[in-house]
């Protein structure tokens, strides 16, 4: 049996309680994690109370910057989700979001597709392919209340990818893990110029550690010129700025 009580105290520190059958589908969540990463690179992170803290809280942290994600019907999509971070997690604490989980690795997309199955989590879609790509589709293309990355890229970039997806009066919110003062300073014209406006970054320790993260909140304040995103590739190669 798994020790949870760090856990509680950390979700607590949160302002978040969750249920018996949460708690269940965040241990789920965890034993498939580290099964399929004995076989396939998912995370480097495997042991318990670091993927508890540094994957699961990490992606809940959120909520210090933007409550409405504990009530709302929000249309959430996750670029480069990678194993689910921060998706499912979301997903799994505020089970009404209807969240599309967006990954360029197929592997990764099967890995995703067995958590969602043992884990009985309705209203998600898994994408396989480049943001660059799924932006360009009506289906998708400014359709979401809340677009979040955790992925490692400069927040110029991650602008690019992301805020072609967010709604006019939607928010793209970016995970950091460092200070990233001159990289803000160097975004500010991408995001200008892709409809956004910084509306807050917040620096925060995770719950009961040292552990540092920057949240990026960007509200979408008008639609994304359609030249935006670039071709595939060229986003991360030749940032706006």
């Amino acid at each position: 049996m798994y020790n949870l009580d760090q856990f509680y105290d950390d979700l607590d520190c949160l302002g978040l309680q969750a249920s018996e059958k949460q708690i269940s589908q965040f241990l789920q969540y965890y034993n498939l994690l580290t099964e399929w990463n004995s076989f396939m690179n998912l995370t480097a992170i495997t042991e318990f109370y670091d993927v508890l803290k540094k994957h699961f809280i990490d992606s809940l942290s959120i909520v210090q910057v933007y409550p409405e994600i504990r009530t709302h019907n929000i249309c959430l999509m996750d670029i480069g989700t990678g194993a689910g971070f921060p998706g499912i997690p979301l997903k799994i604490m505020f089970p009404q979001l209807q969240v599309v989980l967006l990954d360029s690795l197929l592997k990764r997309i099967h890995f995703l597709e067995e958590v969602l199955e043992k884990l009985d989590l309705p209203d998600i879609r898994l994408l396989h392919g480049r943001a660059e790509d799924y932006a360009r589709q009506d289906l998708e293309r400014e359709h979401y209340d809340l677009c979040v990355s955790r992925a490692v890229a400069n927040l110029s970039t991650l602008a690019e990818l992301c805020l072609p997806y967010v709604k006019v009066g939607g928010i793209f919110l970016s995970y950091k893990s460092e200070k990233v003062a001159a990289e803000a300073a160097m975004a500010k014209k991408a995001i200008k110029l892709l409809g956004g406006k910084i509306a807050e970054q917040k620096e925060l320790y995770l719950p009961n550690s040292d552990i540092y993260r920057n949240l990026f909140l960007i509200k979408k304040i008008k639609r994304t010129p359609n030249q935006f995103p670039r071709k595939a590739g060229i986003p991360a190669k030749t940032p706006i700025g």
